[in-house]
């Protein structure tokens, strides 16, 4: 079980008061080494303007750069701020995340985590949502241009629905989404409804669950044979978990009521799921949660699940 780490991921932090901080990470880090947990530290990698770009339009990666360079302003209608070195940081982000699904490719790790990854937010042309670029969207499109692994499979458990992933790839029958929420109705972006299931031929390949406000285990538990059904009739040939901690107990910006093991049971479902479907291809991407206790406490138990024995028949 592989985790990226190193100074380079603390680069993605948003100047106070904003609540995306590294303070997160660094949380998360000194709990896994308390922990004593057994992983294997992977470097973060810095993607080039060609990687990003698989995903990207040329004018965003422009503009981000320009911005960054520049170091004020925003990058989208206020929610994500311009700081001088903002995309040398986001291309760690990226790239970490890439060198996390190719490790999994090359049979290097089982399974790997990257506590900056997962900014499901951002669109091919545009910021968004404290996301600069989407580290989600580039890993697909290499996965099928590079990998030749067109049938993916990607789980968003984030408080805030993945609408820079879902939108993305809306019409694309091979990209199954399963996206467990708050309602949007009550929260940012406001996306989600549980009637969206895809487009054209891609009708049926996406799901998404909306949760009111105040739901927490018991909610997300009872979806999780719906989750191991689409997985199953899906047959992806690699997994990918946006596991934002954003929908735990006392998260300053949402108001869902998980706790930790709400996401150690969908690590440990995707974890068996992956060994029986995919050759165990599974990389799990941090996302959103602005209490750093509570991230903390989410991944740990994701990097356990993933990193643990498999439960027998």
């Amino acid at each position: 079980m592989g985790v990226l780490e190193g100074k380079e991921l603390l680069l993605y932090s948003f100047p106070a008061p904003h609540p995306f901080t590294n303070e997160r990470t660094k949380r998360f880090w000194e709990e896994l080494a308390k922990k004593g947990v057994p992983v294997k530290r992977l470097q973060p990698e810095k993607a080039d303007k060609e990687i990003i770009g698989l995903f990207h339009t040329e004018e965003h990666i422009r503009y981000v750069e320009l911005a960054s360079k520049l170091g004020y302003g925003a990058l989208d209608q206020g929610d994500t701020p311009a700081y001088k070195g903002v995309f040398e940081a986001t291309q760690y982000a990226v790239g970490s995340t890439i060198s996390a699904v190719e490790k999994v490719m090359a049979g290097e790790v089982d399974h790997a985590f990257n506590p900056v990854g997962g900014l499901h937010h951002a669109k091919r042309d545009a910021s968004a949502g404290f996301c600069v670029f989407n580290d989600i969207g580039v890993a697909i499109e290499l996965l099928r241009r590079r990998h030749n692994a067109h049938r993916i499979l990607y789980v968003d458990i984030d408080v805030h629905h993945g609408d820079g992933v879902f939108y993305s790839y809306e019409s694309d029958p091979e990209l199954f989404i399963f996206d467990i929420h708050e309602d949007g109705r009550f929260l940012y972006p406001g996306t989600g409804a549980a009637t969206e299931t895809g487009y054209a031929s891609a009708k049926g390949t996406k799901i998404n669950i909306p949760l009111a406000p105040g739901s927490g285990d018991p909610e997300l538990s009872a979806r999780l044979p719906r989750l191991e059904e689409f997985a199953r009739v899906s047959k992806p040939e690699f997994i990918i978990l946006q596991c934002g901690a954003d929908g735990l107990r006392g998260d300053p910006i949402a108001g869902l009521d998980y706790t930790a093991n709400a996401h150690r049971q969908v690590a440990e479902l995707l974890h068996q799921l992956s060994h029986e479907i995919c050759s165990g291809r599974l990389v799990a991407l941090g996302g959103g949660g602005y209490e750093p206790q509570n991230c903390a406490d989410a991944w740990i138990a994701v990097v356990e699940a993933m990193g643990g024995p498999m439960k027998s028949g």
